[in-house]
């Protein structure tokens, strides 16, 4: 019988890919001297495999398993990303950039913001992104990897050699890796928990604590233990995604293009040696064929692989852990790939499991403060996500009015409030993203700030206009001293796959 003092010896990840891997890596070499991991993975199954673009916030999963940057990055086709280009998302034809990094510099009251909207109302500033080395950098398709250099860059990346590329370092590290397709599903009649897994081939395996990475289907959190789903669908209303790759026909920029369609959204994610495309719509505005001529349309580069449909659900499991499994990956939840918060998810997921991994036995203390701090994490990122639908301009289409005027949660419309009557944005320690973040969407989709905090006003015009000068000639003098981004590629990491 299973219970919650059994000491956890055997961990069995269910699924593969991305998420499959990553936890496998993580818990191997960072705890498998105590414990024994075993992979169960068909080969038969195709992954997801669209999430080819990251944040920065990779750079710690990377330090933590030892993962030196250049080999990664040749091993997976990748190239560097500053950002996401938003077009059309505010009204069609304004375009915006959302960078990674800081803006400006601010003081003890004040962010940089409102220093620059009272430069704004006297005339003496420029874009607000020619004050963020990364929203620059972008826009000049330019960028390095320099000594003492804030980590401040994600990257685009081959999903497919990514899983291949964590596998080869979870199996050097003893993860022991299954052939084979889940059949059954096999519960302690006593406990409710997971006792085993039947495989197809009739092959038992048994285990200690299960990690749940089949995906949509979530095989165990879900079609085993029936934990429950909580639907996003009427506040992030895409439900599908068509996605294609292209052989590359220009040199690769330093950012995901995320173009806003009549019913949903378009990516463009640059490869060393190809392109990955897609749209993201939703069902009840857009057939399938519909969606597949719209992302052909809008392609370019002979194509490598024939279109193929997604189909989804918004939103989050009641419980990421239950009883004695799991869920990580799509497994646990879906949010959609506007912010490329996908593998951010996965690796918080796997660290808070090791930071709270049950090696005595599973207490029902630590499972309820995964589960809480999950889903305090998934919350803010889904707020975020969904700002960029409904502050818009746009009433051009049914799908962009229903997301103008949906019902939204009381925490965007605080944080929307917020910003608009006084300028302030304030980052709490859960959240993902700063304020930089939400400046940038929050200007870019057109809602500015109604005032400027009163500090302000203690500089004079001049203060103010030199205060503003140096700042933006700093940020410009640092981006001129990177070379070219597709330059500094092929210097650096080169791919070895291609």
């Amino acid at each position: 019988m299973k219970t919650q003092n059994k000491k956890i010896k055997k961990v069995v990840i269910a699924g593969g890919g991305t998420a499959g891997w990553m936890t496998a890596a993580a818990l191997s070499k960072l705890l498998g001297k105590g414990i024994e991991v075993v992979l169960i993975e068909s080969d038969e199954i195709p992954t997801v495999g669209v999430g080819e673009a990251t944040i920065p916030t990779l750079h710690i999963f990377h330090q933590l398993l030892g993962i030196n940057e250049q080999e990664f990055m040749a091993a997976t086709n990748a190239t560097f990303k500053l950002g996401i280009s938003f077009e059309n998302w505010r009204d069609i034809s304004k375009d915006y950039i959302h960078s990674f990094g800081f803006l400006g510099k601010g003081c003890w009251a004040a962010g940089f913001q409102h220093f620059w909207l009272k430069g704004r109302a006297k005339g003496i500033v420029s874009d607000i992104g020619d004050y963020v080395p990364e929203h620059l950098g972008a826009r000049a398709g330019k960028f390095a990897v320099l000594a003492n250099q804030e980590l401040n860059h994600a990257y685009h990346l081959d999903a497919g050699l990514y899983a291949k590329f964590l596998r080869s370092l979870a199996e050097k590290h003893g993860t022991t890796r299954i052939e084979g397709k889940i059949s059954q599903v096999n519960l302690d009649n006593e406990s409710g928990y997971i006792d085993s897994i039947t495989l197809a081939s009739g092959k038992i395996v048994e285990g200690d604590l299960f990690i749940d990475c089949t995906g949509f289907k979530g095989m165990l959190i879900e079609g085993a233990l029936n934990t429950g789903f909580e639907d996003w669908s009427h506040i992030l209303p895409c439900d599908s995604a068509i996605a294609v790759q292209t052989k590359m026909v220009r040199k690769p920029v330093p950012y995901t293009r995320a173009i806003a369609r009549d019913s949903g959204w378009q990516w463009q994610i640059p490869l060393q040696n190809r392109t990955g495309n897609g749209l993201v719509f939703c069902s009840k505005y857009m057939t399938d064929e519909e969606a597949k001529q719209t992302l052909l349309a809008n392609v370019q580069g002979e194509l490598l692989n024939e279109p193929r449909v997604i189909k989804y659900k918004t939103g989050t499991r009641r419980k990421h852990w239950n009883k004695n499994c799991v869920a990580i990956g799509l497994s646990s939840g879906f949010i959609e790939p506007l912010e490329s918060t996908g593998i951010h998810l996965f690796q918080k997921s796997i660290v808070r499991l090791m930071q709270m991994f049950p090696s005595q036995g599973i207490n029902q203390a630590d499972v309820d403060e995964f589960n809480s701090q999950t889903k305090t994490e998934v919350d803010n990122i889904k707020d975020f996500i969904i700002l960029h639908y409904h502050l818009t301009e746009r009433t051009d289409s049914p799908f962009w009015r229903y997301c103008k005027n949906m019902e939204i949660p009381d925490t965007l419309k605080h944080r929307m409030s917020l910003f608009k009557e006084s300028g302030q944005v304030f980052k709490k320690a859960e959240d993902l993203f700063g304020e930089t973040s939400w400046i940038q969407v929050m200007m870019g989709q057109g809602l500015m700030p109604e005032q400027y905090h009163p500090i302000v006003d203690l500089m004079s015009d001049e203060e103010l206009t030199s205060f503003l000068n140096n700042i933006k000639s700093a940020v410009k003098r640092k981006v001129d001293n990177w070379p070219d981004n597709n330059d500094f590629i092929n210097h650096y990491c080169k791919s070895t796959t291609m």
